[in-house]
């Protein structure tokens, strides 16, 4: 599935787009270059998901938890990880096999840890907050 996002405000609809598409996924893997609207794309599915409380990117501290209509939401950002064992020591799996939602920024960073099922979403920055954002199955 490709969707374009032109301006922030397509946003909401392209992560209403996603939701209706994997309704039974729960692990989104998303990969783009630094600064191509990975936070802003989860920040949207989890106000889509029922999250009332302020959500932002977990760079220090790793993973984020918040709560949902929907559920529990974890919200990974691996990109300060030296290497897979420190995911593997904060115990990843427990909340990769929760059954809640995972949304996972940089998970190039932790390549040989990722489960065998999850959605892939790519984000393209094409100029501005122009973006293109693809999503399949795995």
């Amino acid at each position: 599935m490709k969707i374009e996002v032109k301006h922030l405000e397509e946003l909401k609809e392209a992560a209403q787009t996603i939701i209706d598409a994997f309704p039974q996924e729960r692990i989104f893997l998303f990969y783009g270059h630094m600064g191509a609207g990975k936070t802003t794309l989860i920040n949207e599915l989890c106000l889509l998901l029922g999250v009332t409380d302020h959500t932002s990117s977990p760079t220090f501290s790793i993973v984020n938890e918040y709560e949902a209509a929907k559920g529990q939401i974890y919200h990974f950002d691996f990109y300060r990880l030296k290497d897979e064992m420190e995911a593997l020591d904060m115990g990843y799996e427990e909340y990769f096999y929760s059954g809640h939602y995972c949304f996972v920024e940089w998970p190039e960073k932790i390549s040989n840890l990722l489960p065998l099922h999850y959605v892939k979403i790519s984000i393209s920055a094409i100029e501005n907050q122009h973006r293109i954002i693809e999503a399949e199955k795995i």
